[in-house]
């Protein structure tokens, strides 16, 4: 069989399937096939039926016409679609033959090689065709008719051979050469980041379209929106804030974590009017920093637990009444201890009547404090999962506390890298390589934890929490994370290192939030029995590509 260019063409008719099917089977293999190649030059484009590129003779390119063709003496003519038209099957092969010498020679990989020999014929498989015919620009033997079929390629090599003797037969190389040349050059690839941009542009598209559901809650002063990871909770606690601010009222957006709450403040920051932004962003401690409570030790876990929300209460009640809000908007509300409410309760103006919006995901409560969204506010479900490709989401869909429809769109496979527990962060350190070598860029990439610390995580968190985070923006890095300061926070691909030595309570949530955090591609590493052993047999399958 000889080389063919493309392996599978598609011949529009049955005539240059015939032609093409005789061609591949007499063919060499050192020879090269070539069908439907189109060639587009400054004047017109020209499609080639078929050319054949035979070592030791020349190229030949042919023109394939099909059944109903005669001469009337003066020219050709065919019945097409009930109709007899006029048509120039030399001038076409000839065409043919130019455009593509042109093209081959007028790319630089042809260099210094010189012409070749070129040929063009006509092939009329269902014509017979008298052995006397002869026309000025057509020969006997540049036409092959029906009856010439068996002789096809000895026909061919013939024309190659003693067609412009002058120019050099054909060499073996010459046709690697071509193929090469065929293939193109500097050819648009797969772009992983093009195709993460598409996505996340659809996504948010999908994100704002939910805005439909604070519409339909305006009126309503306390509301908990539930919503399962990649729902777009974040987008919409950020937009909920917005709109009440714009209103005129005094709004207060907060959350548990250090890491989403400098998320947030730069959401805000963005905003182009400043009757957007809200009178506070940050986290729920912060907030008490800022009315004058006592400071604590980052290890004194009685103290943010239990006695800085308890103090909150009493500075929250000092607070003159302008200095309160009118509303205040809760995102990963999963992560607020019951004792921290009564202190939101009271830095509104009024308490009764106040608003409160809770965003949150019982799914995500990767802490080990007790706490629930207080029972007056008015549950609203999302069950779109819109931020994860439907590959990672359906690998956590079996650890959300509700089904999902999962409407992220296609994209790389998850892929689960075995390894022992104590050598997790290790496997991650290369698969991060592997990400940046495969195109995705250091700003793209989040390397996570479930377990103990990254060193890298632990040498920049050494600078203090606000030089760590100033890291997670910085696009000539990959971001050291850890799933517990990860929640409402994503990377377009992430490497998840299962790196716990036990399980534990929440080590199922801390599964789920780590296998959510990626947006388009994701990498697990880790040992397979841990994965079922928290998230069941269902996770582990989807982690294989099952």
């Amino acid at each position: 069989m000889p080389v063919l260019w493309p392996g599978e063409p598609k011949l529009v008719n049955a005539s240059e399937r015939l032609v093409w099917e005789r061609l591949r089977a007499d063919l060499g293999p050192d020879d090269l096939l070539i069908a439907n190649e189109r060639v587009t030059n400054h004047s017109k484009d020209v499609e080639i039926d078929i050319a054949v590129v035979m070592p030791g003779a020349g190229v030949v390119v042919v023109e394939v016409k099909g059944s109903g063709v005669r001469h009337d003496g003066t020219s050709w003519r065919q019945q097409l679609y009930g109709k007899d038209v006029s048509i120039d099957p030399v001038g076409q092969a000839r065409t043919a033959m130019y455009a593509l010498r042109d093209y081959l020679e007028g790319d630089n990989r042809w260099g210094s090689r010189g012409r070749v020999r070129w040929g063009h014929a006509v092939v009329f498989p269902y014509l017979s065709v008298a052995d006397d015919f002869a026309l000025p620009d057509c020969p006997r033997w540049a036409v092959v008719g029906r009856n010439d079929l068996p002789e096809l390629v000895q026909r061919l090599r013939s024309i190659g051979v003693e067609q412009e003797t002058h120019n050099r037969r054909v060499a073996t190389d010459d046709v690697a050469t071509i193929v090469e040349i065929l293939r193109g050059r500097s050819r648009p690839q797969r772009d992983l980041i093009g195709d993460a941009a598409e996505r996340e542009d659809v996504a948010d598209r999908l994100t704002r379209e939910q805005t439909v559901i604070l519409d339909a809650i305006r009126l309503l002063p306390r509301v908990e929106v539930r919503g399962g990871a990649g729902s777009g909770k974040t987008w919409l606690a950020v937009e909920q804030a917005r709109r009440l601010s714009r209103d005129g009222q005094r709004v207060a957006l907060l959350c548990y974590s250090r890491g989403l709450a400098a998320f947030l403040e730069r959401r805000v920051g963005a905003f182009s009017h400043r009757r957007d932004v809200p009178a506070y962003v940050g986290t729920f401690h912060g907030l008490g920093a800022a009315w004058g409570a006592e400071a604590g030790s980052d290890d004194d876990t009685d103290y943010w637990e239990r006695r800085l929300p308890e103090q909150m209460v009493t500075l929250a009640s000092d607070q003159e009444v302008g200095h309160r809000f009118d509303a205040i908007v809760v995102d990963e509300a999963q992560d607020f201890a019951d004792q921290w409410w009564p202190a939101l309760f009271a830095a509104l103006k009024d308490a009764d009547s106040g608003g409160l919006y809770a965003f949150s995901d019982e799914g995500q409560r990767v802490f080990s404090r007790y706490g629930g969204v207080p029972d007056v506010l008015l549950p609203v479900v999302l069950d779109h999962n819109l931020r994860n490709t439907v590959q990672i989401a359906e690998s956590f869909n079996t650890l959300a506390t509700m089904r999902m429809r999962l409407l992220g769109g296609d994209g790389p496979a998850v892929r689960l890298v075995e390894c022992l527990t104590a050598d997790a962060l290790a496997c991650a350190d290369d698969e991060a390589d592997a990400l940046l070598d495969a195109g995705w860029r250091p700003q793209d990439v989040a390397l996570l934890a479930t377990g103990s610390r990254h060193p890298e995580q632990a040498a920049r968190q050494a600078a203090g929490s606000e030089a760590y985070w100033e890291s997670f923006w910085d696009d000539e890095q990959v971001f050291y994370g850890h799933v517990l300061s990860f929640k409402g926070l994503e990377r377009r691909a992430v490497v998840l290192a299962l790196n716990e030595r036990t399980v534990g309570e929440r080590s199922r949530e801390r599964l789920y939030v780590g296998l959510s955090r990626a947006r388009d591609q994701l990498v697990v590493c880790g040992d397979p029995a841990f994965v079922e052993e928290v998230g069941g047999s269902a996770v582990l399958r989807r982690l294989r590509g099952h």
